[in-house]
């Protein structure tokens, strides 16, 4: 069963280059709660592959992530520090 996840903020970051994906995506999500869940759109190629890899580093959850169209998206539940 595939429980259908919450959206609490949205960012669109088609056409940024790395590493401002990232950048954008951190600061969306130090503004959120923890266990809010950020959905972040991409392009595809080197931004679909650095922003989950990054945040994963940063110690948050990657919820999903696949392609929307022609891009990228991506749902991250933010994990407090």
């Amino acid at each position: 069963m595939n429980k259908e996840v919450q959206i609490h903020q949205h960012l669109h970051l088609v056409g940024h280059k790395c590493p401002m994906n990232f950048v954008y995506t951190k600061l969306k999500l130090e503004e959120m709660r923890d266990g809010e869940v950020l959905e972040v759109v991409v392009s595809t190629g080197e931004p679909a592959r650095n922003v989950p890899r990054s945040v994963i580093a940063e110690g948050h959850k990657v919820l999903e992530e696949g392609t929307l169209g022609e891009h990228y998206r991506i749902r991250i539940r933010k994990v407090g520090e």
